[in-house]
């Protein structure tokens, strides 16, 4: 009994820390989409993902001269780790982006709010996780959330909203991230976090490098120093951190436990506007906020 009581505490213990994990990832990467936002007219989408994977990637490299050996080359799992790279590090970006180019943020924020539902899909198919009740819920919960927090709460935003071909592309992008998330799991139960998350930007970094020198010569640096700043912030915090934040989460709370999570990306950013830029934080807020987190918790519990 009391060997049973042991586990299950060290389980619990497990979820919590996976919990504050992934919820620091999407901190970490609203703050990356205010930023990216604000630096739109000085550097192009590509350039920059390029630059912050350029600069994540001489950080992995350094954090991985303190891993064994085995950690530092590529083994049995080198398609799984490609299929990463070319999911969640060279195409996410460019395809969210793409698809910012025809649908409004509102409508893309919802299609993400559908990431979880996706990512239960891919990971029951892909790697036999099947998705629990609880998980299930809690990503149904959440959607409910995020529609009452960028609608306010009203019906007028319903009659106003319109669905195009950047809705499609909105889609093609979740499950892009829904990939990467449920290979990670997999790659994840014979590596370390840090080292799924470094092979996967080592291998998708230099097809981000090539698009960006074709980038460049179309959208010229608009360089200052607060640029070279920015790109450094975004390099290490969003990138380093809040990849190796969300792939440690992965590893403890599953594919589809971490991506109900995923959903308090908007909250985030409700709240960094609030703060930062002045913006009204209402009852929708609230009201949205409690119930994104609350689905995230309830899918977190165990059966």
């Amino acid at each position: 009994m009391a060997a049973e009581d042991g586990q299950r505490a060290l389980r619990q213990t497990s979820s919590l820390v996976g919990i504050g994990l992934v919820n620091l990832a999407t901190l970490t990467w609203a703050t990356n989409m205010a930023l990216g936002r604000w630096l739109r007219a000085d550097i192009g989408p590509l350039t920059l993902a390029a630059s912050r994977f350029l600069i994540a990637s001489l950080i992995y490299a350094l954090l991985l001269q303190r891993r064994p050996v085995e950690e530092r080359r590529l083994g049995a799992d080198r398609w799984l780790v490609v299929g990463m790279a070319l999911t969640g590090v060279t195409l996410f970006a460019p395809t969210l982006y793409l698809a910012l180019r025809f649908t409004t943020a509102v409508n893309a924020t919802i299609i993400n709010g559908f990431g979880p539902l996706i990512t239960g899909l891919l990971a029951a198919l892909l790697i036999r996780e099947p998705m629990s009740r609880n998980q299930l819920a809690g990503a149904v919960v959440g959607i409910f959330g995020i529609l009452i927090l960028i609608s306010g709460g009203t019906l007028t935003f319903w009659r106003a909203a319109h669905f195009n071909i950047g809705d499609l592309i909105s889609i093609g992008a979740v499950t892009l991230w829904g990939l990467y998330s449920v290979l990670g799991r997999r790659v994840m139960r014979h590596r370390s976090a840090l080292a799924a998350t470094a092979f996967s930007a080592f291998l998708g970094l230099p097809l981000l490098l090539i698009a960006a020198i074709w980038e460049i010569q179309r959208l010229p640096l608009q360089t200052s120093p607060a640029l070279f700043a920015s790109i450094l912030y975004i390099g290490l915090v969003p990138t380093v951190v809040g990849f190796l934040a969300w792939n440690a989460g992965v590893q403890r709370l599953g594919a589809s436990g971490a991506m109900v999570f995923y959903n308090t990306l908007p909250l985030y950013g409700a709240v960094l506007g609030t703060l930062f830029l002045g913006e009204t934080l209402g009852w929708p807020h609230l009201a949205g906020g409690l119930l994104i987190v609350g689905g995230g918790l309830w899918a977190a519990r165990r059966r």
